[in-house]
């Protein structure tokens, strides 16, 4: 029987949740969903996420929440990315010794899935570690194990490294989704070896916005070259992006992607 993953894109700020909250059981009945994950990286006021925000999307039915280049940014969380039971992970190729994890095995009645959160590098403020090499240590890692699926976040700025990480995991994971950017990229594809790939899957966001965030505070930025308080509106029209990928358990191969570019009012 096969498997379907609901992934939801990058959430940002209150009006993001609500909006997932409005939404996520008529997609789930639509699709079918059989395991719902979503980026949470700005779930909290557009930056970073607090036990307060991440309770509450566990509580709207995500089982696995992954996160980004803000997921530090709240220190509060840092306790709750270290306990073996959170269903939260941060990206794999952060330096060691940093709270957290990078994998997560999702449980499915008798089927497991291994969930993957990773960083690129092109464009991005910090030096993360190899996302390449750090997918191919986690593979190694659990190749004796079983799994129904292998879900990979892919969390960075440049399309060029994206796609270059669907090429070197080809045939090796179930599905990527690529986030970060919050506008949704109109390229889902599933490879000839069974890969399952879109480079951004979008977000949950205020329509009226610059993805996502205010949009006079980024207007003034870019006309003055002047850095202004980035704060997600709190009500108005919003955008639900996700995508469903249906994958294969006994071959861990991806059989269909489909986006899903949804309105609802907040």
């Amino acid at each position: 029987m096969e498997i379907t993953i609901l992934f939801i894109g990058d959430i940002v700020g209150k009006i993001g949740r609500k909006a997932v909250a409005n939404s996520i059981g008529e997609i789930k009945k639509e699709t079918g969903a059989d395991i719902v994950i979503a980026n949470g990286e700005n779930a909290t006021h557009g930056n970073g996420i607090s036990e307060k925000c991440y309770n509450e999307l566990l509580d709207m039915g995500i089982g696995c929440v992954t996160l980004g280049d803000h997921a530090f940014d709240r220190k509060e969380i840092f306790p709750v990315l270290d306990k073996k039971a959170s269903k939260i992970i941060r990206p794999a190729n952060y330096p060691d010794g940093l709270p957290g994890s990078g994998e997560k095995i999702i449980e499915i009645g008798s089927k497991k899935i291994l969930v993957i959160n990773l960083i690129g590098r092109v464009f991005m403020k910090m030096d993360y570690d190899c996302p390449f090499r750090k997918l191919d240590e986690i593979l190694k890692r659990h190749e004796r194990r079983s799994y129904s699926a292998i879900f990979v976040d892919f969390h960075a700025e440049a399309t060029s490294e994206k796609r270059a990480f669907q090429h070197y995991a080809d045939g090796r994971v179930s599905a990527i989704a690529g986030t970060h950017t919050h506008i949704q990229t109109s390229d889902e594809t599933t490879t000839k070896n069974g890969t399952g790939y879109i480079t951004d899957t979008g977000m949950v966001g205020a329509t009226d916005s610059v993805i996502g965030v205010n949009k006079e505070a980024i207007l003034y930025s870019f006309l003055n070259q002047i850095s202004m308080p980035k704060e997600p509106p709190d009500s108005g029209e919003c955008i639900v992006n996700a995508v469903v990928f249906t994958v294969d358990p006994r071959t861990k191969k991806c059989k269909n992607v489909r986006r899903i570019d949804k309105k609802v009012n907040i």
